[in-house]
């Protein structure tokens, strides 16, 4: 059976009984799931949550703890970087390949209000700001630039400013899995099961609507839930072998991939069952960030033509999507001594060192003349505090004309790339799922690594974004799908 295979759908007539009747059933207690959940059972619905695994969290829980939040949240007003909403909107919009107007607005409008309701939750973000170059906070500063907020051509085409929010967790060790604690101590305030080891298999339906779901637990137990809407917040599909190679074969073998067990696209071909379309599926997020320390940004990166390809300065995804592009994904960072610092984790492999650029173009296998032409045409202008061809900000500008020389190898398979998955289910704003020809399906919605919402540009994506997008849509979701407030088989709302 292969893992592009979609799961049968149950006509509601053939269904024998149901176990159990509600208003919102969600697939998944990953970010997007548990915030649905929160907001549809707040709203006045019944709500009950099948999650696979044994805990709550998935995917979610390895990730660091970003929410991408604008706008003049408490912690950029306590840092003193001013933001607006529509400062923000231009950001998103001008790093997307595909905008979705509806969602940005909506989005940054709004996330001053979800950062204060992400607050409420029982954490506070803490009021500081990390200024430098970075993966992650190595702390617990609450914000940071994660994005290419500062690169060229963003920079002037919105005022930058600090987005990443960081939850209070040192380091990058799943931050994030604070937030999904505190969300299932909400959803038990609220009395909404999470009926663990239980996992949706197929999707009930009746005529073009979805009313329900069939389900199987570790047990091999199995039945069907009758609903009145089905929020599908089931994770990516990075761990699909099938689905990686047919949508993202970048990802395909040498990549570590960054998701669950549960990442296998099953949600998404839920969706696919009763004619989801499906956006974005050609994107992933994949880096082998060459920082910290930032020192090593001032240098060039170069492909095999000894050309450059991106302003180094780039967040570190940006740059990696550009090197997936070059021939052979293959490319190198060049700095001279003057600049050079060991990472303390190097993901980018250090090669060697040269006492002249002719012995390291000869070692790396590149043209010398290009080469050499490459590095002074860049150190000429790097010494004005220019950079003409990439427009690298000044900061990172400093010739490298200090031998002798070194490189660190970016190239795909030997570098250590890591990724996930960006496509998924098209929706409304309100996290309805939408046909090719942009109807709703009557009943379904879905949320976070399922759904395509601003997160859909693999270059384009900042830190925060999945997680903030999916918490936030996931609570619109639950909102929309709790709206008539009654048991399944009543007349739902428009």
């Amino acid at each position: 059976m292969s893992g592009l295979d979609l799961p049968e759908t149950i006509d509601v007539d053939d269904v024998p009984e149901f176990s159990d009747t509600v208003d919102v059933l969600v697939l998944g207690a990953g970010m997007g799931g548990c915030c649905a959940a929160l907001e549809a059972a707040r709203d006045g619905a019944k709500v009950l949550v099948l999650e696979r695994s044994a805990a709550a969290g998935g995917t979610s829980c390895m990730a660091g703890g970003h929410f991408y939040l604008g706008g003049g949240t408490k912690v950029q007003q306590a840092t003193g970087h001013d933001d607006s909403a529509a400062e923000m909107e231009k950001y998103l919009t001008a790093v997307s390949r595909d905008p979705e107007p509806e969602k940005i607005a909506a989005y940054c409008a709004d996330s001053v209000e979800h950062f204060d309701w992400l607050e409420a939750l029982g954490f506070e973000f803490e009021r500081s700001f990390y200024p430098e170059k970075a993966v992650i906070q190595p702390q617990t500063q609450g914000l940071m630039f994660t994005g290419n907020e500062k690169v060229w051509p963003y920079s002037t085409q919105a005022v930058p400013a600090p987005r990443g929010h960081k939850v209070p967790v040192p380091g990058d060790t799943g931050g994030a899995g604070m937030v999904i604690g505190l969300l299932v101590d909400r959803l038990a305030d609220e009395g909404v099961e999470i009926r663990y080891e239980t996992g949706g298999r197929k999707l009930v339906t009746d005529g073009d609507a979805v009313v329900g779901a069939a389900w199987k637990n570790t047990d091999g137990a199995e039945g069907f839930i009758r609903a009145g809407a089905v929020v599908v917040a089931a994770g990516g599909f990075v761990m699909n072998p099938d689905m990686v190679a047919e949508y993202v074969p970048q990802l395909a073998e040498k990549p570590f991939t960054l998701g669950s067990t549960y990442d296998d696209g099953l949600g998404i071909r839920l969706g696919a069952s009763v004619g989801a379309e499906l956006k974005h599926m050609d994107q992933a997020f994949i880096t082998a960030p060459v920082y910290p320390p930032s020192m090593l940004l001032t240098g060039l990166v170069v492909n095999k033509n000894a050309e450059r390809f991106v302003a180094e300065d780039s967040y570190h995804s940006r740059t990696s999507g550009f090197v997936m592009d070059q021939p052979g994904a293959a490319a190198y960072l060049i700095v001279d001594e003057a600049h050079m610092e060991r990472p303390e984790f190097p993901l980018a492999p250090f090669i060697d060192g040269w006492e002249t650029i002719d012995e390291m173009a000869d070692d790396l296998g590149l043209d010398r003349a290009a080469l050499h032409a490459t590095m002074d045409r860049y150190n000429e202008h790097a010494a004005r505090g220019e950079d003409p061809d990439f427009h690298k900000s000044p900061e990172f500008l400093a010739a490298q004309d200090t031998g002798p020389w070194a490189a660190f190898d970016m190239t795909l398979g030997k570098a250590l790339y890591a990724g996930f998955t960006i496509g998924g289910m098209a929706t409304t704003v309100d996290g309805r799922v939408q046909r090719p020809d942009g109807s709703v399906i009557d009943g379904l919605y879905a949320a976070g690594a399922c759904a395509a919402n601003i997160a859909q540009d693999g270059k384009g994506y900042a830190s925060g974004t999945q997680l903030g997008e999916g918490s936030y849509f996931g609570r619109r979701a639950g909102r929309h799908a709790a709206s008539t407030r009654v048991l399944a088989g009543t007349e739902r709302a428009d």
